[in-house]
């Protein structure tokens, strides 16, 4: 039985091989929470932008843009997120260049699905610390500060991403952040009013859920509960 963290993770599949994509997909695509496919590395770039994945599998040779392009441009935005590749070849250069941008597996092509799934798995105790699940099906990597409802991505702006991971990392049950720690996190050059402060809550409350963020009047905020994993 695998990991119960692989069910926690999005997968990115760009692969311009529809047969084996749907064969990928058919044979452990279940393992996890989600399993996406996109069929070049220009669509795959804007899938990664859109879903932030916490794993992308790519093959090498794809249209309008390779493998190991769209590589080096997700690792412009994020350092973090495992790339694996696969390819029907074995060329040496193309082996160095995925060491390059951070590839962290190279499989050659055909190889067996399981192989696949068991080196994911092995992976999994890399983000068993790094997802918390919230209320109302919320889940936040703290890596990547990503927050998602269900299977899908919330854009948040860098001070909700501040604000949202500093009030998981400072959870006590009962107890509530005040608000000027919160103002001095977020506006730490201004003078900031205690209606933009109200502003900025409702908003992230209205992208968000109402629930996820608590508040009692006069004495701050509290991130809703942090759940265990099933």
């Amino acid at each position: 039985m695998h990991n119960r963290v692989l069910k926690e993770l999005r997968v990115l599949l760009v692969e311009d091989e529809e047969k084996l994509a749907t064969l990928l997909k058919n044979a452990i695509g279940d393992s996890f929470y989600s399993f996406h496919i996109g069929s070049n590395g220009k669509e795959g770039l804007e899938m990664f932008k859109t879903l932030a994945p916490d794993i992308v599998i790519t093959d090498i040779m794809m249209p309008y843009m390779d493998g190991l392009e769209m590589s080096k441009e997700i690792r412009n935005l994020n350092t973090d997120v495992p790339i694996i590749i696969l390819s029907a070849f074995s060329e040496t250069d193309k082996f160095l260049n995925a060491i390059d941008v951070g590839v962290v597996k190279y499989l050659i092509k055909p190889f067996d699905p399981d192989e696949l799934l068991e080196y994911i798995d092995s992976l999994s105790e890399k983000f068993a610390s790094k997802l918390l699940k919230l209320v109302d099906g919320f889940t936040f990597h703290t890596t990547k500060m990503s927050l998602y409802k269900n299977a899908r991505f919330i854009s948040l702006s860098k001070n909700e991403q501040k604000f949202i991971k500093f009030m998981i990392q400072n959870y006590s049950e009962g107890e509530m952040i005040q608000d000027d720690v919160i103002k001095q996190l977020l506006w730490s050059d201004e003078r900031v009013s205690d209606e933009r402060l109200r502003t900025f809550i409702r908003r992230f409350r209205q992208k968000t859920s109402k629930n996820l963020v608590l508040n009692l009047k006069g004495s701050g905020y509290q991130i809703n509960k942090i759940l265990s994993p099933e």
